[in-house]
């Protein structure tokens, strides 16, 4: 069965969102909502799907089978309740709220009401990521030492006064954290397993009436008991690709953007020079570092692929809520810990 999408806001992500459902093999749009009336009218004709005049209308129509919420990040929770109580799937575009009390509120009506959900950490499904996180599974890289992430982008003074929920916390939930090294998060909690100690500190340098941080540093202490960091920044001009780098006893890897740019390991297989060969120069956009249009959207295609697969087999997507949940709340003891001026341990 294909699964019928409606898009909740209209804005950026939203194309990339209906441009993965075209392309998508078990999942099509059929519809869209937004604030503004005309907003959604203009969606619908630039991607041959219906506008609705509300959620209440798309939530009602038995069209739809699923949302996909691109709203402003702390605005996913009404919607996702709404959709939830409707019946419908729900997808929601990273982070899945901005605290884990907003998580768990989603996950618990999605479990309550038998509907499938998904965040939508897109990088997890480039082929390099899928190369680490075997070779991470296969214990390739022996005692785990160190495991980092790196986001390095730029995003100039009229990037947040384009919108009024840039840069604040109720809507924003955080800066550069939040908003653009969440992916990066993602993927280091997803290679290197649970966090056991942040300690965070935070700093706002360069941009002017944001609410929330350009600059942010953590150390880790992971319950593996490797250590690592994470860096982010939306003021380091002219931005460089995200970049998580993994060290350990019996080998080292560093992925940039979908690039392997070092992969060896003590022990060699047949397949590792043809990897170290193949998976460079393959990320083809910006990968969002300086400016945020400059992404892909190969990587929405195939989670919207596993969601539709997921339904159809009644069996949880590959990123559910509850692994949408866990980079939300590292991030928010990053916070906490910033705020304190104290290491936050995590159960």
């Amino acid at each position: 069965m294909t699964l019928r999408f409606g898009i909740v806001g209209c804005g950026m992500i939203a194309g990339f969102h209906a441009r993965a459902l075209a392309d998508s093999k078990g999942a099509e749009l059929v519809g869209c909502v937004s604030r503004s009336q005309e907003g959604s009218v203009k969606f619908a004709e630039k991607h041959g799907c219906r506008a609705f005049g509300s959620l209440d209308e798309m939530l009602a129509d038995p069209a739809i089978d699923a949302i996909s919420i691109c709203s402003p990040s702390g605005a996913h929770l009404d919607p996702a309740l709404a959709a939830a109580a409707a019946g419908k799937h729900v997808v929601v575009e990273k982070p899945l709220e901005i605290t884990t009390e907003r998580c768990d509120q989603i996950i618990a009506a999605t479990d309550q009401a038998g509907v499938r959900l998904g965040v939508t950490f897109q990088s997890r499904f480039h082929k390099a990521s899928q190369l680490f996180k075997a070779a991470m599974d296969a214990g390739r890289f022996g005692t785990i030492t160190l495991g980092d992430a790196y986001v390095k982008w730029f995003r100039s003074q009229q990037y947040y006064d384009s919108g009024a929920w840039r840069g604040t916390w109720a809507l924003d939930g955080g800066g550069a954290l939040m908003n653009q090294a969440i992916h990066s998060v993602d993927l280091l909690l997803w290679l290197m397993g649970d966090v056991a100690e942040i300690t965070g500190r935070i700093a706002t340098m360069t941009h002017e009436r944001i609410e929330v941080e350009d600059v942010a540093v953590a150390t880790l202490r992971f319950k593996s008991g490797a250590l690592g960091v994470i860096e982010a920044t939306t003021t380091a001009f002219p931005g460089s690709l995200k970049r998580i780098e993994i060290c350990g006893s019996g080998g080292m890897a560093i992925l940039e953007e979908e690039d392997l740019k070092q992969w060896q390991f003590v022990s060699e297989t047949p397949d590792d020079e043809t990897i170290r060969t193949q998976m460079v120069a393959r990320t083809k956009t910006g990968g969002g570092a300086s400016d945020p249009s400059a992404i892909g959207h190969h990587g929405h295609t195939l989670f919207f692929d596993d969601f539709a697969s997921a339904v159809n087999q009644g069996r949880p997507p590959s990123i559910d809520g509850r692994e949408g949940r866990r980079s939300v709340e590292v991030i928010e003891a990053i916070y906490r810990s910033a705020k304190s001026g104290q290491s936050v341990c995590l159960d």
